[in-house]
């Protein structure tokens, strides 16, 4: 067996722990939390079946490249509720990207990493659409769930709002989806539009 082989297999065996990563996310139809595995799995199938309400037309393979690695740096630093990310969180990740796709052959690696850092900074219409999607998950999950994980964590309207605003970057259509949706859950009371951080 070759070296670079060795390296792709030991990748292989040690992104197996993103499976032991929950979320902060309740599942649409199960009272447990999603596995980072779920959720890359669910959010890289939901890039090929929503593709056509992309803006700019982005390279879909590109897109679910991204989504099915851009949690591995979890397996480090577990996961953290979108709506309490900080410098410090945006550290630890940095550190095991450079870890974990270190792994592999330098290369292969490399372009891991590029990938990872291309859906962190959001400056292509493939990372755009990436971000999107991967926040439109929770998003719905939440609006599926009557709001539970923002009761749970006291997130209002203005949080949901500006956390996922990403979703416009990449799609007019998608944008309007959710912001009628996060309307509807403060008119039925499942999210609130005053509330603690």
């Amino acid at each position: 067996m070759t070296n670079r082989l060795e390296r792709q297999l030991e990748f292989i065996i040690e992104v197996d722990r993103v499976k032991d990563v929950f979320r902060k996310s309740k599942q649409f139809h199960q009272d447990r939390y999603e596995n980072d595995a779920e959720h890359s799995w669910h959010i890289a199938l939901m890039a090929m079946v929503l593709a056509e309400h992309a803006d700019g037309k982005p390279d879909v393979l590109r897109v679910i490249k991204m989504l099915l690695i851009h949690d591995l740096v979890e397996i480090d630093t577990g996961d953290t509720i979108v709506y309490r990310k900080n410098e410090e969180t945006e550290r630890a990740e940095a550190a095991a990207a450079e870890r974990i796709f270190g792994i592999l052959p330098v290369e292969q690696g490399r372009e891991f990493l590029d990938l990872w850092k291309e859906f962190e900074h959001g400056n292509t219409a493939e990372a755009r659409f990436a971000r999107a999607v991967d926040r439109l998950e929770p998003l719905m999950q939440n609006i599926h769930r009557n709001g539970e994980t923002w009761v749970e964590n006291n997130v209002t309207s203005d949080q949901v709002k500006s956390v996922n605003s990403r979703i416009g970057d990449a799609s007019v259509v998608l944008w309007e989806y959710a912001l009628s949706e996060i309307e509807r859950c403060v008119s039925e009371g499942f999210l609130t539009s005053n509330g603690t951080e």
